[in-house]
């Protein structure tokens, strides 16, 4: 049997606007999630653009700041602004910014390093912030109009600029490139208009010095060659410019930034710290293994070396580098004994929440947009003769006028010729005289013949005699041939016979002048008999004063070499095999005698020479008679004539060995950072060549505070620094 059973359901219908309505909002649901997904997309993409652009700006930064001093070099050197331009186009700040550009990879967010590592078969980008960024001018802007990629601080008043800006320095002479070129010269000053933003600054009208260098204060850095914000004595110059790295697409990425200012400064550092070189240092110990005596050694300030070795138990307020150092488990630094590595993550923090801000350990390296430059030219600082002039140089002081010490003093005095056996037989002189270089042949040995030097009056004629009755030197001669007798007393006979006969054929006549000790003279060492030149400082005042030279003021320093060029009976000193810079025994030395009194020096004096100095006598132990206008000593600090001595070798003592000796001011070395031995700064060799032993020195070292205390003659350092400008900062 079959059976079906059949339910009767009721009738319905399908409205169509119903489910058209519906269907259409849930697309539009669908149409707004998506788009509100785009929109979320766009905006993080945007993002990641922007923190993209923020990465690759920083590192194009650092890159800026590591390629400008060397840029500044290049400009300072031979050929650099030759008329064809093929050595000067590198040096812009255009190509600065562009070398930048390429040194930091900022084209593409993922270097080619970094894809190939991943081992991809095929790479696309997304990042519409790459690009080949070759529009620098878009990128980098001055912040004036039509001054160029930057906007130089030099001959620019705070109405020109704004706020917020460094003072400003001056030129008497037209540069007109420091919109182009990085142009660091000795001609740019401090002035009125420095004053005029800045009236805390020294005032160049009351001592000329502080046109050079002025008081400053010390940038926020982690580079400790200064305690931040504490004056220090420097000049800087800088270079203010614009920076928006996507100006260069913003129509792809449709991306607007801010265009973030910017000044890069040099400043020019001259050595000022107790011990500061950019060598390899031994710190606490001497080389005999004796350690440093704190009863004996002093030294207020930081320290700057290239590379530090502190050994023993030694405390030093601060210590500053650029290639390291190594620290004894028992030295302090600014009272810390560091056990491990002082840099590692959170030991800076640590310290300055319980210690204070200031971290007395540091590496030039630390800052990111700052870099530490120390400029140490070795051996070459001490000889003028190892040197070409520069011609054709943009900056209007060549790189070797600006780095060699023997270069930038005023008196030279040379060996300028000598017998085949090599003793001495005639020197040369040159000074200022109304502003411009004289020069002088002074013969030290019968048979020289020389130009009539200044001062002489005609006596009477060949074969007559004369009388003088206090001491003249006598010059006997005719036509620019001459020989000399110098502190005569009594009846004197001029003819060939008394002086040598000049020249041959030729009338002669005797001629004389009111004797004046000499400030120089050939001498020979009594323990070895080593031919030296011996000066005497103190005679220079009445001797510069009879040739009617400049004055001391003027002529502040003076640099002694041996003009191995001009004769082939001179050699440039020799380096003794095995002892560093000493200097053999065989050639000639230099004695620094009668010295002890510098106050006639009213700016100072220096002495460079790259013989072995004999220093003979006190030097610069008598205080100053009078104190620079804008100067304070500090306080328990007595003011000398600034003095500084240049030599790659020194010794003390002349006819003896002294009992002690007694070091104050500062103390610098030319070795290099890159030695294997390093350098014991506080080691003294006594005039038979041999160590003195620690009890017999006594050093107080300080650091230099103010320009009055700076000496004719310095070493120097740069300091680059790359901050932004803004408005937070200056009020604007």
């Amino acid at each position: 049997m079959k059976t079906s059973l059949h339910k009767k359901y009721p009738a319905g219908y399908v409205s169509l606007l119903v489910v058209v309505t519906m269907s259409l909002f849930m697309l539009l649901m669908m149409v707004f999630a998506y788009k509100r997904a785009l929109n979320v997309q766009a905006v993080q993409a945007d993002i990641q653009t922007q923190t993209d652009y923020r990465e690759k700006e920083e590192t194009i930064l650092r890159s800026i700041v590591a390629i400008t001093p060397n840029r500044a070099i290049g400009a300072m050197q031979d050929g650099s602004g030759a008329d064809d331009g093929a050595n000067s186009r590198s040096l812009r700040f255009v190509n600065i910014f562009r070398e930048a550009l390429i040194q930091s990879n900022a084209a593409t967010s993922v270097s080619p390093e970094l894809l190939e590592s991943m081992d991809l078969a095929d790479v696309y980008t997304g990042n519409t912030g790459d690009s080949r960024l070759n529009a620098t001018g878009r990128m980098f802007k001055s912040i004036l109009r039509n001054t160029g990629n930057v906007t130089s601080g030099l001959n620019r008043s705070a109405d020109d600029l704004g706020e917020g800006f460094p003072p400003a320095l001056n030129s008497d002479n037209t540069i007109s490139d420091d919109d182009i070129y990085p142009l660091i010269t000795d001609e740019k000053k401090y002035g009125a208009l420095a004053l005029a933003s800045d009236p805390d600054l020294l005032d160049p009208d009351d001592d000329e010095r502080y046109e050079k260098f002025n008081l400053l204060r010390y940038p926020q850095i982690n580079f400790g060659y200064s305690r931040p914000g504490d004056p220090f004595v420097a000049k800087r110059n800088w270079w203010a410019f614009t920076m928006d790295l996507a100006d260069h697409d913003d129509n792809v990425t449709r991306l607007a930034r801010f265009r973030r200012q910017f000044v890069l400064s040099i400043y020019e550092i001259p050595s000022q710290l107790p011990i500061s070189a950019s060598s390899f240092m031994a710190l606490g110990q001497h080389a005999s293994g004796e350690a440093w005596d704190q009863n004996r050694v002093n030294i207020e300030g930081n320290i700057f070396a290239g590379r530090a070795q502190v050994e023993g138990d030694t405390a030093l307020e601060g210590l500053a580098s650029r290639r390291g150092f190594e620290l004894d488990n028992n030295s302090t630094i600014g009272g810390q004994n560091f056990t491990g590595n002082p840099f590692e993550p959170g030991v800076r923090e640590r310290f300055r929440l319980t210690e204070g801000d200031f971290f007395p350990v540091s590496l030039s390296s630390e800052s990111g947009k700052a870099a530490f430059v120390p400029i140490n030219r070795g051996e070459d600082y001490f000889d003028r003769f190892a040197h070409i002039p520069a011609v054709d140089t943009l900056s209007p002081t060549s790189w070797d006028d600006y780095s060699v010490g023997a270069l930038q003093c005023k008196m030279q005095l040379d060996i300028k010729d000598a017998a085949p056996d090599g003793s001495i037989t005639e020197l040369r002189f040159s000074y200022y005289r109304n502003g411009r270089r004289q020069s002088l042949d002074i013969p030290v040995a019968a048979g020289v013949v020389s130009d009539l030097q200044e001062g002489y009056t005609r006596s009477v004629g060949e074969n007559y005699s004369a009388t003088f009755t206090t001491p003249v030197d006598l010059a006997y001669g005719e036509n620019g041939h001459y020989y000399y007798i110098y502190n005569f007393t009594g009846t004197v006979r001029f003819d060939n016979s008394t002086f040598g006969d000049p020249i041959r054929g030729t009338y002669k006549y005797g001629y004389w002048r009111t004797h004046i000790p000499m400030p120089f003279e050939k001498k020979t060492l009594d323990h070895n008999l080593q031919p030296c030149i011996a000066i005497y400082p103190q005679r220079f005042r009445a001797y510069l004063a009879a040739l009617g030279a400049d004055g001391l003021d003027v002529n502040n320093s003076l640099v002694i070499n041996v003009d191995y060029p001009g004769s082939s009976n001179l050699a440039p000193p020799q380096t003794a095999s095995g002892h560093g810079a000493y200097r053999q025994e065989s050639d000639y030395g230099l004695i620094l005698q009668e010295c002890s009194d510098l106050t006639d020096f009213s700016t100072g004096f220096s002495l460079v020479t790259n013989l072995r100095l004999y220093i003979g006598d006190d030097f610069n132990v008598t205080p100053a008679t009078q104190i620079p206008d804008g100067y304070t000593p500090p306080t328990g600090r007595i003011y000398y004539p600034p003095c500084s001595l240049f030599s790659p070798e020194k010794r003390y003592g002349v006819s003896y060995a002294p009992y002690a000796v007694e070091l104050s001011g500062q103390i610098g070395s030319v070795a290099s950072e890159n030695a294997v031995n390093p350098v014991h700064p506080l080691d003294a060799t006594d005039v038979t060549g041999s160590i003195m032993e620690a009890e017999r020195l006594r050093v107080n070292l300080s650091t230099i505070s103010h320009p009055a205390e700076l000496p004719p003659i310095t070493m120097m350092n740069w300091l680059i620094l790359l901050e932004e400008r803004r408005a937070e900062f200056y009020g604007n």
